[in-house]
Formats: C-alpha cells, structure tokens, sequence
C-alpha cells in the first residue's frame, strides 16, 4: 500500500499525505485525522529505512527501560507503548525498547546514542534528580521526558500529570469523609511522580491541621509483592489507620490484596484509595476509588504525538504539556468505622 493510494482515495495531493502522517502542524486536524483512518484502514506501513535515508537522520523512537517481572505484569505500561508504536509505524517509524540494568541506564543509554539508530528518546518514570536526562541534554540528543524532573534548569519536552494535584483530590476526599489516621503507601521519593502526589497528600493533612505519623508512611514500594508487605506494616500499627492512599497501581494491587487476605472490608473496616486503579484485568470485586488520568491509549497518541514534534524541531516551550486527573468514586472508601 503506497501514499499514493491514500492521496487518490481522499483526494488530497500527496504532499498533503505525507506532511499529515508526520504530524506537521499547517495541516489541517480533520485532515490528518482522515489521513491516519485511511492509512490504518488500508493497512498502510511507510518503509522507514528508505524515509531515514532521505531525510538523513535515524528512523526509530528509543525507551530505555529496566524490565522486570513487575513492569511486564504492568498493563498500563505496555498499553502506553502500544498506542505509540502504532502511531510511529504509521509516520515510519520504530519503536525500539532497550532492556538494561536497574542499576546502570546511562551505559544503556550511552550504547543506544552511540548506535545512531534511535532519534529521539521517550524518557518513562522521570526522576527528581534525573542523570539520563541531564546525560541527553548534555549530549545535544532529543528526548521527551515522560515526567517533569527538577534536575534540569533549561528547557526541554515533557508529558506529565498534575500529580499534587491528583492527591490532594483523593486525600481531601478522605478527609471529608471523617478520617483522621491516614496513611501513605507508595514508591520510593526518589521519583518524580512519588515525590508529587506525597507533598500533595501532606498538603491536605496540614491545610486539615491533621497530624502525619512517621510509621504510618511506606514510601518503598512499585510492584504488587512490595506493596504487600507494606500495607502488612501498617496494618499492624498499634493503631491501625483507618485509611490509605496508595500512590501507584502496581503497588495497589499487592495492598488491596493485603487488605482483603487479612479479613477486612474494604469501605468499611479500611478506606483506600488506589492512584491509576487496580487495572481492568482486576479480580478484586470492590471497585476501587482511584485517582484517574487519561487511558493509557490516550496517553500514548500524545506521546507520540509530541516526540514527532520533537524530531520536526518545533520550539521546546511549545512541547510541554500538563494533564490533570480526576477523581473515580468506587467502594473502596467512606467514613471511618466508629472507635
């Protein structure tokens, strides 16, 4: 299947065609839409080592991701990176995922930039001191942060959701509800995102005159066996907290089930609230209260939208863009059981 085909069928030039599927923005959003919906329809893929040879630059988008069982099992993740690699196939491009060591990304990195194949790079779980995207921007090399991170002081591209926001909402909900002894389960500070939705659920707590005990924060845990023992910690408290907010959905699973093995009711004996929910392969059957953003698939379009920008050069403060959540009430939360 040729451009020419998909210009013929629309009626559209070929120029046209090929400037809608690499995204360039004087064409119309209707126009690149039909132009996306035909090429999908008639099952269009752009011979992407010819269009790197014409336009002389690398034809892949590069993740460099340490995998483990847990990011594996992590159908958010994969759903993300399956709606942008559709979308680059139809630009003509590859979505290269480079596996590397949790405890060395940069040599990764270093390898994936030396390569020369990849020519721009989709940075996922931003940190607050981030050494890869200080690397990258060190070496001129374009990326997309997928996340803010306060380690870089001069413009760059990011997709990111207003996480403080998202926990305010959910711990201010909880706090309306009548609880007093909240706790936090959640991954470790040293990511963005955790470092986010903590100062947000510390910042309801203080504007509420709440006070925070130090044990009655876990901040330890990604994966659902992590946040199964963390919630086991805090079940155990001398004084059980009445609720829990959970700042990830890996570890949401492991904590749900936590909860549920112990004999508790969710909603009743243990209010908890789950940042991204428990998934939609969940077997919990209470539905869960969670902070939501747009679907992974959404998330994805935007992405890749936005690194396709990044390689046309288009201004970096034009490539920064802040998604907000919102609240899903399920019943896995409501007023604290009187003491």
């Amino acid at each position: 299947m040729s451009l020419k085909r998909i210009a013929e069928e629309l009626g559209l030039s070929l120029t046209t065609v090929s400037r809608a599927m690499n995204g360039y923005p004087e064409v119309a959003a209707a126009t690149r839409r039909d132009v996306l919906e035909a090429a999908a329809r008639m099952d269009y893929r752009a011979d992407s080592r010819a269009r790197g040879l014409a336009l002389g630059r690398a034809d892949a988008v590069g993740i460099v991701f340490p995998i483990t069982t847990g990011d594996l099992g992590d159908q958010q993740f994969l759903q993300v990176a399956s709606s942008m690699s559709e979308r680059f196939a139809l630009a003509g491009l590859d979505l290269l995922i480079v596996s590397a060591s949790a405890d060395d990304e940069l040599t990764a990195y270093e390898r994936a930039i030396t390569s020369r194949h990849i020519g721009v790079f989709v940075v996922p779980r931003t940190r607050v001191h981030d050494r890869r995207l200080e690397l990258l921007q060190a070496r001129n090399v374009a990326f997309v942060a997928y996340g803010r991170s306060a380690s870089l002081t001069s413009e760059y591209a990011w997709f990111d959701f207003d996480n403080l926001a998202g926990a305010r909402m959910a711990t201010d909900r909880l706090l309306r509800l009548g609880h007093r002894r909240l706790a936090y389960l959640g991954a470790s500070p040293e990511y963005n995102f955790a470092d986010q939705r903590y100062a947000g659920f510390c910042a309801s707590l203080k504007a509420a005159g709440v006070p925070l005990k130090p044990q009655a924060v876990q901040r330890n845990a990604l994966e659902r066996r992590s946040g199964y023992a963390a919630m086991q910690k805090l079940l155990a408290l001398p004084q059980r907290p009445t609720a829990v907010l959970v700042d990830n959905n890996l570890a949401g699973i492991g904590a749900v089930h936590a909860v549920l093995h112990s004999g508790l009711v969710l909603g009743r004996d243990l209010s908890v609230i789950v940042y991204d929910g428990l998934g939609s392969d969940s077997v919990v059957r209470t539905s869960v209260t969670a902070v939501l953003q747009p679907t992974p698939a959404t998330t994805g379009v935007a992405l890749a939208e936005m690194t396709l920008a990044r390689l046309r050069g288009e201004p970096l403060q034009t490539l920064q863009k802040l998604c907000m959540p919102e609240l899903e009430i399920g019943d896995s939360d409501g007023p604290p059981l009187a003491s």
